[in-house]
This record gives C-alpha cells, structure tokens and sequence, in this order.
C-alpha cells in the first residue's frame, strides 16, 4: 500500500500562500504520519521548510525552467515521481489547472479550490452589491482537502510556535527589544493603488507614535522604488524610524522580527499576512478591498482594521480596478487619527 502523500499547489501570490501556512500546519498535526509536499515558488520556502516534521517545500520556476507546456510537462513528470496519492489545488489558475488535468487523466485523487466568483462579483458590484461575509482563504483551502478526505480543524499560532522568531539572527542594527520601548512595524505600501493610504498621512501616524511613545522603535517594511524614496525621507526626519529593508537580507529576517513587534500596520496586503503567521496583532487599512472578500489575515479581528462605510466598497477583490468616484475617498477619507486610535489601543491593552 503505497504511504499516503499530498501535494499542495499554490504558486503566488505571497499573500495568498502566507494564507496557506495555518491550513498546512494544521494538515500536518491532524495527520502526522502523512507526507505533505507544498510545491510553490522559491520566495516561500520560509513559511514551510521548519514548519512540520511532515512537510516538505518544493520549488518550482514557472516563469523559467518551467515555462509553457513544455516546461509543466517537465514539472508534472518531476511531480509524479515522488509518488504523491492526493493533489491538492489551492490556486486554481491556469498553471495549476494543466497539471490538475494531468493527474486526472492518471486518475489521481484531486480537487481545486472554489474561489466564489460569483459571490465576488454580487459583493464588488456598482449596482447590485451584496455585503456578505465570503469564505475566507483559510476555509477554501480546508476545505479542497476536507474533499480529498482530511478534513482538518484549523489550529495555528505561529511559524515560530509558542516562541518569537531569535532576534539574535538579524543584524545589530534591530539589537534587543528593550524593556519599555513599543516596537511598531508600518508597511504603507501595496501592489494596487487603491490599497495604498498616502504616505503624507501616514507619515502624521508616525508624528502621533513618537509623540505619546517617545521610547517606541518604528520599522518600515517594504521594497521598493517607492518604499525607497520615502522610508528614506522618514528616516532622515524621524529619529525613531528604520528602514527594514536597508538592513534585513531575506524573508525569513523580515518573519522573525514581525514575531516581535508589538503591533503591525500594514494594508490588505502581503505584510499583513506574513506578520498574522508569526502571531503579532496587525492594524490593517482597508480601501477598495474588504474584509467581507475573505482575506482578513489569520486570527485577526476585524476590530483592528480601518475602514470606511461608503457605498461604493469594495469594489475590487484585490484592489487593481480604477475608482469608480476617481477620488479614492475609501483612503483618503481615512484620517491618521483613526488609524493611531487603533494602535494606541492594542499598545496599552
């Protein structure tokens, strides 16, 4: 009888796989004497590699080794191989749907994930929305593997478990979290500009930070042209900021010092979600997007994100579309106010 071995698909992107990691984790505690294979791209082997005795990470290179047909009938016969018995399906896109084919044709045990589309048109729609909660991520993936036949009871903490991630690994840049300082990460950056609060606003967040803690410490995450030009600026004018990115050489640095931040704010983006997986309480700012789209991040509560009422959100599921008002009132109607409240909340809880 052939050991019982699943392969998860899940390529990009980051969010979304951070989002896989309770599920897999919980895959693996539920069913210990199963092998777990995740196959996805080379960024998230962190979430994976320690995560359970049981679990494996596999890197795949769509965009080279791997590319077009050819490349995916190269990656398949790599795949079956390493005789997996369940394939499970937890992108849906069209990479993961010729390898699904492939596996059915071999008649693999196999399923995909809903994604809803339907309900995530009524919830998006200018006309006829429908505001109702969708299922989130975590259960969309339980549920692809509740088909297969493991069904899980979703129970995570963090990558690091009961522990935070050894701040001795980062660079003497970070140091110690000091008795009395309140260390706060701010990640204002996303891929879509209407999950994007403006900077020159949140830079009056970090004004009432340091204000009520001067002794706090105020990590900016993020890569890029943009997180360039501004973190630079904010650094050279705030002393208690520091621009993680200048410092900090990959991922799993970023994951460990997330675990010992205080409170986290950060967009629907991946920084919510990378921070949700090393258990820190995340201030998360919502405009085109919405909770209701199920991708809150993991035991978050929707106590702790900034939003506002309007009519017209969400009217994206990720946040690429234009706004229809051309103002994007669902972030620039967000004062700095409302968003410190939610900080200075969980900082004094």
């Amino acid at each position: 009888m052939k050991k019982e071995h699943i392969l998860i698909i899940r390529f990009s992107a980051l969010g979304d796989v951070a989002m896989a990691v309770p599920v897999v984790y919980s895959l693996a505690k539920t069913y210990p004497q199963v092998r777990i294979t995740v196959l996805s791209r080379g960024f998230a082997r962190p979430f994976f590699e320690d995560l359970a005795p049981n679990v494996n990470f596999m890197e795949a290179d769509i965009k080279g080794e791997y590319r077009g047909i050819k490349g995916l009938n190269a990656l398949y016969r790599r795949l079956v191989a390493k005789k997996p018995t369940a394939v499970a399906d937890f992108h849906g896109v069209l990479r993961s749907a010729y390898l699904r084919m492939r596996f059915n044709l071999e008649r693999f045990r196999v399923a995909h994930i809903n994604k809803h589309r339907n309900e995530r048109r009524a919830l998006t729609s200018a006309t006829a929305k429908r505001m109702v909660q969708l299922p989130t991520s975590f259960e969309n993936y339980a549920n692809v593997l509740a088909r297969l036949g493991y069904p899980v009871d979703l129970k995570f903490t963090s990558i690091f478990g009961v522990e935070k991630g050894n701040l001795n690994l980062l660079p003497a840049a970070i140091g110690p979290h000091n008795s009395g300082e309140q260390w706060i990460g701010i990640a204002p950056f996303a891929a879509h500009k209407g999950k994007v609060y403006p900077p020159e606003r949140m830079e009056r967040v970090i004004d009432m930070i340091e204000e009520k803690y001067p002794h706090c410490r105020i990590f900016l995450f993020g890569r890029g042209i943009d997180e360039d030009r501004t973190f630079t600026s904010w650094c050279s004018k705030h002393g208690r900021c520091l621009y993680v990115g200048k410092h900090l050489e990959s991922m799993y640095q970023e994951l460990v010092l997330m675990s010992n931040l205080d409170v986290m704010v950060s967009m629907d983006s991946a920084n919510m979600h990378m921070a949700s997986i090393t258990g820190t309480p995340v201030v998360s700012v919502w405009g085109a997007t919405h909770p209701y789209a199920g991708f809150m991040g993991w035991h978050q509560s929707e106590d702790n994100a900034v939003q506002l009422p309007l009519a017209c959100r969400p009217c994206s599921i990720f946040g690429n579309r234009p706004c229809r008002r051309g103002d994007f009132a669902c972030m620039t109607g967000i004062t700095p106010e409302m968003i410190f409240e939610k900080i200075d909340k969980l900082l004094t809880l």
